[in-house]
């Protein structure tokens, strides 16, 4: 089965992982940009790493048959900054123009604060002005719902966004059913301790069901699993799921949302 990790970052992945990665099944993955573990101190470095996520990796994952696309943002945890966040957002454009790049995230929230906000408004209007798509960061933990919750209204009120072109990831059982009502898609985590398990993850498509969901991995630097999808398929399929179903949720409904940008192919 054909599967799309559709929030993976594979900059701090080795190359074993690509390999993994093409062995069970995952022929095309999406990398938002995201924190490096340290604050960058200049929008230059933003520079580099934007060159790296549309240079670099596209042709590290074409050496093992993966197409490798890519999100273009400041994400929240260096957004309180401001002199810096504008900085970036004014080079931006040249990587969003890039054939791999798919849109602007994940931006959102990380602690809620006023310069968070602010650097979330000022990035849903770029995604407006140039009409891409958005994939959300919500924050963790008990921050989550009140965060969820700020981000929705922020990019409601810019009415040239349409929900449906917007994913909330990171959703868990308790934000997951807001998300959908307010016509968003949601994205559940495979991601230890602070994300969604596999069998959590079946519980909650169990519950919602699977149209506008995807499941991804989003293994980066700390521990994660890059096959996490895979395990979460075999979830479904324990539990007797179709597997019609089952590559709906990890290859139909990512290539649908993704589909929406005329850059993303996926075999």
């Amino acid at each position: 089965m054909k599967i799309i990790d559709p929030h993976i970052h594979m900059v701090s992945r080795t190359t074993d992982d690509y390999q993994a990665l093409a062995l069970a099944g995952i022929h095309a993955v999406t990398e938002p940009a995201f924190w490096a573990g340290f604050d960058r101190g200049t929008a230059e470095g933003f520079r580099d790493y934007f060159n790296q996520l549309t240079v670099a990796e596209p042709g590290r994952a074409a050496k093992f048959g993966i197409r490798h696309y890519c999100w273009i943002c400041l994400n929240p945890k260096e957004a309180e900054d401001l002199a810096l966040a504008r900085d970036v957002l004014a080079v931006m454009p040249e990587f969003l123009d890039r054939p791999t790049a798919l849109g602007v995230g994940e931006i959102g929230l990380n602690k809620n604060s006023r310069n968070e906000v602010t650097v979330l408004e000022l990035q849903i209007a770029l995604a407006a002005e140039r009409d891409e798509l958005i994939l959300v960061h919500t924050p963790h933990l008990e921050d989550k719902l009140k965060g969820t919750r700020l981000i929705m209204d922020a990019i409601r009120n810019e009415p040239r966004i349409r929900p449906e072109r917007v994913i909330i990831d990171h959703a868990e059982e308790h934000t997951i059913g807001e998300i959908k009502d307010r016509g968003f898609w949601a994205g559940l985590t495979l991601y230890p301790n602070s994300k969604c398990s596999p069998a959590r993850a079946v519980d909650i498509l169990e519950r919602y069901g699977i149209e506008m969901i995807w499941l991804n991995s989003a293994a980066d630097w700390g521990i994660s699993d890059p096959l996490a999808t895979v395990k979460a398929a075999n979830e479904m399929r324990m539990r007797r799921h179709p597997e019609e179903l089952i590559r709906k949720v990890f290859h139909g409904n990512p290539a649908a949302f993704l589909g929406q940008s005329p850059k993303f192919h996926a075999a």
